[in-house]
Formats: C-alpha cells, sequence, structure tokens
C-alpha cells in the first residue's frame, strides 16, 4: 500500500511523515540500579499544520523493577537492538491500571538549514523533549529513508531532577512496525542501553 501524507501535514515536516499517529506496543527497560522490566507504551505524534511535530508517549510497567521508586530516570527508550523484526507481533497487555514508569512531550521540528555534508537523502531533525522526572533535553541528529538518529545536545536539569547527562536515540520504521532504542549516561554511568521497543500502528 502507497504511503499517503497525512492531510494538512506542513512541507517542513515531511521527512518525518511516516512518523505521524498513534502508535502502541512493548518493550524492555534496564539500566545498572534498575532491574530489568517488560513495558507497555502508547506514542502519539500530532500535527496542527504548523512547521513542528507533537509527541507524546507513556509507558507502564508489566512487572515493576524491585526499585523503581528509587531510580526513575523519566526517559522513555535504550537497547540497542529493540527486537527480532522477523518474529510475529505479539499481544499486547491490557495495561490500564499498570504503573506508570513514565512520560515524555515535546516537539520534532526539521531545520531549514540543510548542513553542506548532509547526504541528499537525509535531512537534519531536532527534537525537543520535556521529562517530569525534572529535565528538558533537546536531541540533534538525521532522518532519511525511514531512520532517525539522534543525539543529545543539551541537557537541563532542576535542582532534584533526575541526572541524566546524555543520550542517544534511534527510530526505525520496519516492516511498517515503529522501532526505537535509547542509551543513556546517567547517575555516574557510562553511554548504555537503558530501553528499546517495538510498536505497532494504531491508526494512521
Amino acid at each position: 500500500m502507497p504511503f499517503v501524507l497525512p492531510e494538512g501535514l506542513a512541507p517542513e515536516v515531511y521527512p518525518l511523515a511516516w512518523m505521524v499517529g498513534r502508535w502502541r506496543g512493548e518493550g524492555v527497560v534496564g539500566y545498572p540500579g534498575v532491574e530489568e522490566s517488560a513495558f507497555t507504551q502508547e506514542l502519539e505524534i500530532t500535527h496542527d499544520g504548523g512547521p513542528y511535530l507533537a509527541y507524546r508517549t507513556t509507558i507502564r510497567l508489566v512487572v515493576a523493577p524491585d526499585d523503581a521508586a528509587a531510580i526513575d530516570v523519566g526517559t522513555s527508550a535504550g537497547a540497542a537492538t529493540p527486537s527480532d523484526p522477523d518474529a510475529p507481533p505479539q499481544d499486547v497487555p491490557d495495561d490500564a491500571d499498570a504503573p506508570v514508569w513514565t512520560t515524555e512531550s515535546g516537539y520534532w521540528r526539521v531545520p531549514p538549514e540543510r548542513p553542506a555534508d548532509l547526504a541528499p537523502d537525509q535531512h537534519p531533525v531536532e527534537l525537543l523533549l520535556a521529562d517530569p522526572a525534572g529535565f528538558v533535553a533537546v536531541y540533534v541528529g538525521t532522518t532519511g529513508n525511514g531512520r532517525v538518529d539522534l543525539a543529545s545536545d543539551l541537557i537541563a536539569h532542576t535542582a532534584t531532577g533526575a541526572a541524566v547527562n546524555a543520550g542517544k536515540r534511534l527510530y526505525g520504521l520496519v516492516d511498517g512496525q515503529l522501532m526505537w532504542a535509547h542509551d543513556i549516561a546517567a547517575f555516574g554511568q557510562a553511554m548504555q542501553s537503558y530501553a528499546s521497543g517495538r510498536l505497532s500502528r494504531v491508526d494512521g
């Protein structure tokens, strides 16, 4: 089935058009000090005709880590390989009453200035995020051919915000599913995988 641009989408964000919609799926979170746990995720990327996309996601734990209350970095993603793209989709449990691990909200942008060394099939991209764990983050990177690669450019914390110092994110469209992975450097640990997920489109 050919891809159809969402109605009213601003031309500036055409390179990210494949991400627009509602997504639902599952993944895994784990980090030094955070016991590995499965989660379910709801993600929504919308537009209002402006030159940006709005982003909001909620992750709920399937099995709560023993010390989830002690260390909540409040970011949504991590491992380098979310799951086997050839494996059949799994049933996602009803998680309405499951504990929320984190939420994120923010905006995607495609800057008008194009770096001279960028490949013809690539576009610059920015992601601005707010996290209830007490920090905001700006990610910059590239998008093209159904893939987004991002690295943190700035992370600012409140006085009591989670000590997340840097991050890397990867999003990719694989056989119609949205796969993502997120590495972080936090709480004195070196950059390493934190969480990853595999989401299916709920609607376009």
